[in-house]
């Protein structure tokens, strides 16, 4: 086995990684980039960042008795950052690359936290699971043809990734949302699965480049969480192989991959409209 590139510039080029390229481009030296590196890309390229509250959003070492990590970071603005911490290096990359789903996110919890406590309710409730399945495995699924998307989230795996492939690569983009996927991709393994959220767009947003492709979908992002957020639960989202993707493997490049139904496997229930 091959050991992992140490470097997170190493990262930048794999299809799966292009919300964060940009910023693991900035990162060419073995290691985690340190909080002050993170702060100082935060400066340069989201400056106006901020936490759910409105308040500036800062990287910080976990401060000690913390209590409550999204009120934490809604009422103060400090994300609570691991050193030398692959996971809590790339969330800080997805508030980066996702300001506006990240900060209507962080609002969303306190939220429905504070309406649970108001209701009498314990526990986190299937809404804020939801949104924490989202935050840590999502990934949204940007298609131009509708049939794609409902053939995915229908378990079609062989009908869209192999009998349609072309249609898929020309006309859709998978981008990754969730830091703890972008954390497991830098070594995948078969049956590595996102929680899966579908757009179906115009054909225009086809000619967008990445940024504005990337700007647009943070911005439809924050919108359709925060109105979805009331009937939000983890079956919201659907399961989505991500070495099934076209480009993330080279294995997949045969048909006889997406045999293998331990990792593609078919939908047991009826389907239903993908959130």
């Amino acid at each position: 086995m091959s050991a992992l590139p140490t470097a997170p510039a190493a990262y930048r080029h794999r299809i799966l990684f292009s919300p964060i390229a940009r910023f693991l481009a900035a990162a060419p030296q073995p290691g985690v980039p340190d909080i002050a590196a993170l702060n100082a890309m935060r400066e340069q390229w989201v400056p106006g960042l901020q936490s759910g509250s409105g308040a500036p959003l800062c990287f910080v070492r976990p401060p000690k008795g913390l209590d409550g990590y999204e009120s934490h970071i809604h009422a103060t603005g400090e994300v609570p950052t691991r050193a030398d911490d692959w996971h809590d290096y790339f969330n800080a990359l997805a508030w980066l690359a996702w300001p506006r789903s990240k900060q209507a996110l962080n609002r969303l919890h306190v939220d429905i936290l504070q309406q649970r406590q108001t209701a009498g309710l314990s526990g986190r409730g299937s809404q804020r699971d939801a949104m924490t399945q989202f935050d840590e495995c999502g990934v949204v699924v940007v298609t131009a043809d509708a049939d794609l998307a409902a053939g995915l989230a229908a378990h079609e795996w062989m009908g869209v990734f192999w009998a349609a492939r072309q249609r898929l690569i020309a006309r859709s983009q998978f981008m990754v949302f969730g830091h703890a996927s972008w954390d497991l991709l830098r070594d995948p393994f078969p049956g590595l699965c996102a929680k899966a959220c579908y757009r179906v767009v115009d054909e225009s947003w086809l000619a967008l480049d990445h940024a504005a492709r990337l700007a647009d979908t943070d911005a439809w992002l924050a919108d359709h969480l925060r109105a979805h957020a009331n009937a939000l639960s983890p079956a919201s989202w659907r399961p989505l192989p991500l070495l099934g993707i076209p480009g993330v493997t080279s294995d997949n490049e045969q048909q006889a991959y997406y045999l293998d139904t331990k990792q593609f496997r078919p939908r047991r229930l009826p389907a239903t409209r993908p959130c």
